[in-house]
């Protein structure tokens, strides 16, 4: 296959020419390689692979089908054997094309090695690269017996020069994990004749037989001197401006980020290894996530590259291979990397231009630049750069960084993220990737460059009136300034209206929101303040039940770890969801040493989530690590607003990303997959208001105090300090962690391999009792033990339905309808502990025993 057919000159001669360097060898040798020159004192040329996909942009089929017929042609070598092969590729040049190796050999188990440390994944082995600009290689498999068995070992890297590399390597884990076959594959052999007979002197050595497989072989006659040579030449021609890099951003560039979709488990590439399974899933959410990719191109467009990321080869290889199928225009891919080479723009040289910008994945090796090879003047209409998200940083999106620099060379540039994969027992050891493997600062413009699509790249911020009112919206509320919580505990992204009057007596609210002419939301009720004994039996009740709390609390932390993101980022549907919140975010630092970030945001029933705030928490996070909290669920109304609420918002905002899938402490209702338990206990926090939740009230909307650029309001009542027990609360769950650690692990664990899909058997009660009560309106029946306690403080009650045989879970329920002069039906058949009825025809008579809200 000849891969630079449009360029009759040998890509080569221009080293040839001024060095005297000769490639000598099969005929398809030139086809495969052209010559560049090093910046490097170790070398002075470089082998510039045509079809590897590294440095010169190729057509996505020609690179995986040269490493898929490698593949094969191992397997046909191996016979028998090759179903117990594991293929480990090389980084940074060869992990696609190891991976690619894989896929041939039919699916094989694949690794590769990696300059990126994991904490709390331990070296299966290591190794140095002499001449390279970067030496230490890491071996980091998620399942440590996976270069441990008996099976031939196909180690892959895109040439075989002195073989020093590879037989280090060998010799290395030989020792550790013996065997008897190895297969060396590289798309060319390259040894000079004094290295041709060490292979067969090595497999003596350690008594295996080695095999190589490759797709051309010659070699390089260097003259004399030319390393001195190489290195005066790139000297005189950097002095001269050769391959400096251009300026940044013009003002018709775009960048727009696309979300993939990618599937949730799937690791990112080899650098943990990578399963047969894996693969599976990969391959059924290919053509998905290349339609988005399609989709979000330009019109018209002619010509794509699809640009990868150092070591992430394999993903964007696959998703531009896909593209392929999904557009007309021409797709042609390549990724960045380390490598420093001068770039000449001659015909006869491998490297016409050159990108620089600063690394930005917080390498282990300290800052530094790196490049884009052939892509700057290459005609591209679009580039599509793909990252994983510990490389989705503040220096990415920056006025020198990458995606700017290409926007100078390209009318539209997509970024697309893949979740960077760290195995789950690392998380649970050490906690998800540290600050050098993980994005610990929001990048610019993070999820919101999805919403600039249509804004020019550096131009000002009126381009986009989504921009705009995001970077208008005020940073968190923290305490003590606003609520009783430490300031780390959680931010509020809520508007702060103490000043101002909105609570109204309990009659009059229910009077005008059961008539239709207010919404819940737009006034408050009258705080309610415990009476001593209504205190007591809060006490009691949570010295009672705070180590069952303290499980749940973990069990839907560890859930969430394990499922949803290593690192996510936690916010609570204020107000019940937030004491929940700053638990989990307790557990989270107490098990596993994690800071994790949590605020507070408004959901409003029938009238969706707080805009505002989704777009705040876009612009300073990945949409995709968002977990919504919430404390229990009844019927799933605010589980069913979620998901509305976050459709409509990505249809008027266009940012993509948030999981609408809740995670609460109960799920009594079974509306959720992420709870920690299903059980309808009582939850002491619910048993109570403000004094229970930092002194914040329920929150509100009203059009002549919340605008369109506002947050919702809530109200800070500095005034019931003195009864706030909210610390008191979060303290005594907190102290019960320790002792239900080994609880959690175990439920956890059969919660991970249960099927939790919600049954909404909950609604279907609700529904049941609506109609056998003569109610009609599901609104106005609370399940629960929470949406109880609720209605007797906040509402006008009607009846409270308690199952037969419930004990201490309702003494607070009892002794609030007591004092309502509410009656209490037992009832038989029921799902919950209790349900609360709003009394459906309110009038002035039925607000309790003295026709007036109750103050205790």
């Amino acid at each position: 296959m000849n891969s630079n057919a449009n360029n009759p000159v040998w890509s080569g001669s221009w080293v040839a020419e001024r060095l005297g360097v000769e490639l000598v060898g099969d005929e398809p040798l030139r086809d495969l390689l052209g010559l560049a020159l090093r910046r490097n004192p170790k070398r002075a040329h470089l082998l510039v692979s045509n079809v590897l996909g590294k440095h010169v942009p190729q057509a996505p089929s020609v690179v995986y089908g040269h490493g898929f017929a490698l593949g094969r042609r191992v397997r046909e070598l191996l016979g028998d054997q090759a179903g117990d092969a594991v293929v480990l590729g090389y980084a940074e040049t060869a992990t696609g094309l190891g991976h690619s190796v894989a896929d041939g050999v039919v699916f094989a188990p694949y690794l590769h090695s990696t300059r990126r440390p994991v904490e709390g994944v331990a070296r299966a082995g290591g190794f140095e690269e002499a001449h390279s600009h970067a030496t230490s290689h890491l071996l980091l498999p998620e399942d440590p017996e996976l270069l441990a068995g008996d099976g031939p070992l196909v180690l892959v890297d895109d040439e075989f020069s002195t073989g020093n590399t590879v037989l280090n390597t060998i010799r290395e884990l030989h020792a550790r994990y013996p065997r008897g076959r190895y297969v060396i594959v590289a798309l060319v052999d390259m040894r000079s004749a004094a290295d041709l007979g060490r292979l067969d002197e090595f497999a003596r050595e350690i008594g295996a037989r080695v095999d190589l497989v490759t797709a051309a072989s010659g070699t390089v006659r260097l003259p004399e001197g030319v390393l001195a040579k190489g290195q005066a030449l790139v000297a005189e021609y950097e002095s001269a401006g050769a391959g400096k890099p251009g300026r940044a951003g013009a003002g018709h560039d775009r960048v727009t980020r696309v979300e993939l979709g990618w599937p949730r488990g799937v690791p990112d590439g080899g650098r943990h290894g990578f399963t047969r399974e894996h693969r599976a899933r990969l391959e059924s959410a290919l053509p998905a996530m290349a339609a988005r990719l399609a989709d979000a191109l330009p019109r018209g467009v002619r010509r794509v590259l699809v640009l990868g990321f150092e070591e992430l080869m394999y993903a964007p290889l696959r998703l531009a291979r896909e593209l392929q199928k999904a557009t007309e225009a021409e797709v042609r891919y390549s990724t960045t990397t380390r490598s420093p080479v001068l770039a000449v723009d001659d015909p006869g040289y491998a490297i016409r231009s050159r990108i620089v910008f600063p690394a930005h994945d917080d390498p282990a090796d300290g800052p530094g630049e790196r490049y884009a090879y052939n892509v700057a003047g290459a005609g591209f209409d679009a580039i599509v750069a793909v990252v994983d998200s510990v490389a989705d940083t503040l220096a990415l999106h920056a006025a020198d960084g990458l995606l700017a620099r290409l926007a100078a060379h390209t009318p539209s540039v997509l970024l697309a993220v893949v979740p960077s994969y760290v195995p789950s027992y690392a998380t649970e050891r050490h906690g998800p990737p540290t600050a050098r493997h993980r994005r610990t600062t929001p990048p610019w413009p993070s999820a919101v460059v999805a919403e600039r699509a249509n804004r020019p790249f550096g131009a000002p911020e009126e381009a986009s009136d989504t921009t705009e009112r995001s970077s208008m919206l005020p940073e968190p509320l923290r305490g003590p300034a606003f609520s009783s919580y430490a300031p780390d505990e959680v931010g509020w992204l809520l508007q702060d209206l103490s000043d101002i009057t909105l609570e109204a007596p309990t009659e009059e609210r229910e009077e005008a929101i059961q008539s239709g002419g207010a919404h819940y939301a737009e006034s408050l009720p009258v705080e309610y303040q415990p009476s001593e004994r209504y205190q007591a039996l809060f006490h009691s009740a949570l010295e009672e039940s705070a180590g069952r709390i303290a499980q749940a609390v973990g069990v839907v932390t560890e859930t969430v770890l394990a499922e949803r993101s290593p690192r996510p980022v936690l916010v609570s549907l204020a107000r019940a969801g937030t004491p929940v919140g700053v638990l989990m975010r307790r557990w989270a630092r107490h098990r596993h040493g994690l800071d994790l970030a949590h605020y507070a945001v408004s959901i409003v029933r029938g009238r969706g989530i707080d805009a505002n705030a989704l777009r705040w928490l876009a612009a300073h996070h990945d949409p995709a690590d968002v977990v919504f909290v919430d404390g229990w669920t009844g019927k799933g109304a605010i589980t069913r607003e979620l998901a509305d609420a976050l459709r409509e918002f990505e249809e008027s905002d266009g940012v993509t990303g948030f999981d609408p899938e809740i995670a609460v402490l109960a799920d009594p209702g079974s509306c959720v997959r992420t709870y920690g338990t299903r059980e309808d206990f009582l939850i002491p926090s619910a048993c109570l208001n403000s004094t229970v939740s930092g002194l914040i009230s329920r929150t509100v909307l009203r059009a002549d105090l919340v605008g369109p650029n506002d947050y919702h309001g809530a109200k800070f009542y500095r005034e019931l300090a003195g009864a706030d027990v909210s610390n008191d609360f979060l303290d005594a769950v907190s102290a019960r962690f320790t002792e239900v650690a080994d609880a959690v692990d175990a439920q956890a664990k059969e919660l991970l391999s249960a099927d939790r899909t919600p049954t909404w058997e909950g609604w279907a009660a609700v529904e049941r009792i609506s109609g056998e009560y003569g109610i009609h309106d599901v609104n106005l029946v609370k399940p629960g033990v929470g949406e109880t306690t609720r209605v007797l403080l906040r509402r006008v009650p009607w009846k409270i339905l308690a199952r037969a045989g419930a004990g201490a879970d309702l003494d607070h329920v009892r002794l609030l309808a007591e004092q309502r002069g509410v009656p209490v039906h037992e009832v038989g058949e029921l799902p919950y502990t209790c349900v609360g009825l709003i009394h459906p025809k309110y009038t002035r008579g039925a607000t309790g025993a003295d026709g007036k809200a109750v103050a205790l």
